[in-house]
């Protein structure tokens, strides 16, 4: 599993809550497990207290996606860089079962599940991989939702960084709203124009 890979965890957690809809599914034990479902060992040593604990970092990690959407390059970093400091990682060279061609193993970082409990071993390796991400690919490549009312948060892994939405559903969304605005608009126009016509025939029939 590679560094980057573990990007993905901090976009799984910070999208459990959608605050303009007020909604919020990491609300139970379940839920946590559920984020922890590629890890066995997080799944088997979590407990009640790991909600609150996701939650908190959560909002932390908002925060950043929220800078980054600002194009406040310095303070996301700066409050990424403030939960790597809370959240320590400690990297391992691992090669699971991975195998090559030649069927040597395939070597890689992998971030060990050292913390004292599951929550803060989720948040460590979900900062970590944001932090490879940022590194890699740039603080604009941070994405929060553009289709109202959703403020999902994504990662920009477009070639031309010209992604704004979270998802197909939000993209389709919001081009159909934006098309609608456009009729409504052009139907404006329509019923303007056609008063106009009328005042003038009525002032030219005097």
């Amino acid at each position: 599993m590679e560094l980057a890979y573990y990007s993905d965890m901090a976009v799984r957690l910070v999208n459990t809550e959608e605050p303009e809809r007020g909604t919020d599914s990491l609300t139970s034990l379940d839920a946590a497990k559920e984020l922890f479902r590629d890890s066995g060992n997080l799944t088997r040593r979590a407990t009640d207290a790991d909600v609150s604990r996701l939650r908190q970092v959560r909002g932390r990690l908002r925060t950043v996606f929220e800078a980054a959407a600002e194009g406040d390059e310095v303070r996301a970093v700066d409050m990424l860089n403030a939960l790597l400091i809370d959240f320590p990682v400690s990297p391992q060279v691992s090669g699971h079962d991975l195998r090559d061609e030649d069927g040597r193993p395939k070597w890689h970082l992998h971030i060990a599940e050292q913390s004292a409990n599951s929550g803060a071993g989720f948040a460590a390796a979900a900062c970590m991989g944001l932090a490879v991400h940022l590194t890699d690919h740039g603080v604009d490549r941070l994405g929060l939702c553009t289709a109202p009312p959703c403020r999902n948060v994504f990662l920009d892994t477009s070639t031309n960084r010209s992604r704004r939405y979270c998802s197909d559903r939000c993209a389709t969304r919001a081009n159909v709203a934006a098309y609608r605005a456009r009729k409504r608009q052009a139907s404006g126009r329509t019923a303007d124009t056609a008063q106009e016509t009328a005042a003038g025939t009525d002032r030219t029939d005097r």
